[in-house]
């Protein structure tokens, strides 16, 4: 038996290729929507990919399924109860996929949506009855649970699917051998879950001693533990929920399509006309000099997260990017879904020429270090000091005299700032902030400073003698 886990750090998610060396045959679990790294690993190892297989109809992300099916003929399952708009195979509690000596048995456990599965895996050579592992998709991630107040569950309040949750880990999961590796779809940084652990496996027998949400408790405390203090979902969650069921063009169609150079008339012209302008470069680059009303998003971070969190899934994308790198900024855009890509700015921001700078279509702003600020801040006593880290580690420790807008509420509480005062800016590191910046200046905030560091570079600052 071959199992690989295939982790990608930047959306936090895991997927699996489990393949059977004598059959030569191969299933892929959750798929991300970029495909070559499962066909190039299939290929090196002799496998073909005959099957597909979703443990439930992801939010954060857009699953692989239709490009598999499109590359290698793979046939898709789901579980049972789950709605599409393509063909797939419908998966009961219990049903099996067998590829040589190898056998997939799908376990019904509802409760982060109500169609979740996870997968047994057994390997025959060891033992037909004991399962070396388990993929628990979004159910059971290590040290915590799947959240039950998502897009997929709509209709269904957060309490009933957290009941349901109770129930398939404690008749299903909990019940499996201590030594079953466990292998769940996520990891430290999803938003699927609020505790997630930076380990990508586990076995049954450690999280049960160590998983929060599988201690003795009762179906009531339960319930009322796993739906509070669950984090703000992004945006987009719900948009590709409806993405996953429907049928819809592959990553490789989407990026042909949108990876069209523009000139700068034709950027400006499609900017006027309505579209949103992105810009990818790093911060430091951006706050120089960039697009007048583009949002930064940095490739370097959590970079489609924050895409889908902060751009509008209803308008076109106009793409501002160090040359060469256009191609990647189209396709980890098309990891969530988001293949509304207008082209890009040919040459990126260095091909503007001087008659183009000019506030309409260019705009500046300013930084300042930590040991800048102090000085900064008394130069501009009436200034807004706005810190977009999150709630938690705002509770950590903040800047004296600051308002306090986590960057996920910003563009729905930007009318709490002014429009006419200095406004700096900072976050944990420099990346968000950058992002916040964009907002801002799309609102009307032209006097825009951001801290270089944020409040790492704080910290250290006063931890100096």
């Amino acid at each position: 038996m071959i199992l690989e886990q295939i982790y990608l750090g930047c959306l936090s998610q895991a997927s699996y290729l489990i393949g059977d060396e004598e059959s030569g045959e191969a299933v892929v679990v959750d798929p991300r929507r970029d495909i070559d790294e499962y066909l190039q690993k299939a290929e090196d190892l002799g496998l073909s990919i005959n099957h597909v297989v979703l443990t439930h109809f992801h939010a954060d992300f857009a699953s692989g399924h239709l490009e598999l099916m499109d590359a290698c003929g793979a046939i898709i399952y789901l579980g049972v109860g789950a709605e599409t708009e393509y063909q797939f195979t419908p998966l009961a509690d219990g049903d099996d996929i067998t590829i040589g000596r190898v056998r997939l048995q799908a376990l019904a456990t509802p409760g982060h949506t109500p169609e979740s599965i996870s997968i047994l895996v057994f390997d025959s050579t060891v033992s037909e009855t004991e399962p070396h592992a388990v993929l628990t998709g979004d159910t059971m991630f290590i040290g915590d649970v799947g959240r039950p107040d998502l897009f997929g569950s709509v209709g269904i309040s957060a309490e009933e699917m957290a009941g349901r949750l109770f129930d398939s880990l404690r008749d299903k999961l909990m019940t499996l051998p201590a030594k079953t590796v466990v292998y769940p779809g996520h990891g430290a940084g999803s938003m699927c879950g609020k505790n997630l652990s930076t380990d990508t496996w586990s076995t049954i027998g450690d999280q049960l001693a160590n998983n929060c949400a599988l201690q003795p408790m009762s179906k009531d405390e339960f319930v009322g533990m796993i739906t509070s203090n669950q984090p703000q979902a992004p945006a987009y969650f719900g948009f590709d929920v409806r993405f996953n069921k429907s049928q819809h063009p592959t990553l490789e169609e989407s990026v042909r399509s949108s990876v069209r150079p523009l000139t700068p008339e034709e950027f400006l012209s499609a900017r006027a006309e309505g579209a949103q302008v992105l810009d990818t470069r790093n911060a430091d680059d951006y706050v120089k000099s960039h697009v007048s009303l583009s949002i930064n998003i940095g490739l370097g971070g959590k970079f489609a997260t924050w895409a889908g969190t902060v751009l509008d899934v209803d308008l076109p994308i106009l793409i501002v990017a160090d040359p060469g790198t256009e191609a990647e900024a189209v396709l980890r855009l098309g990891r969530i879904g988001f293949d509304h890509v207008a082209g890009y700015l040919e040459g990126g921001f260095g091909s503007l020429s001087p008659s183009w700078m000019v506030p309409e279509v260019v705009r500046e702003a300013s930084r300042v270090t930590a040991l800048e600020l102090p000085d900064h801040l008394a130069q501009h006593p009436d200034r807004v000091l706005l810190d977009v880290r999150t709630p938690g580690e705002y509770e950590q420790g903040s800047i004296e005299g600051n308002v306090f807008i986590p960057l996920n509420q910003l563009r729905e509480r930007v009318d709490e700032l002014p429009t006419d005062r200095h406004v700096t800016v900072y976050c944990g590191g420099g990346y968000r902030s950058a992002i916040a910046m964009g907002i801002l200046e799309a609102n009307g905030c032209y006097e825009l400073v951001d801290l270089i560091g944020g409040w790492a570079a704080w910290e250290k600052q006063l931890a100096k003698p």
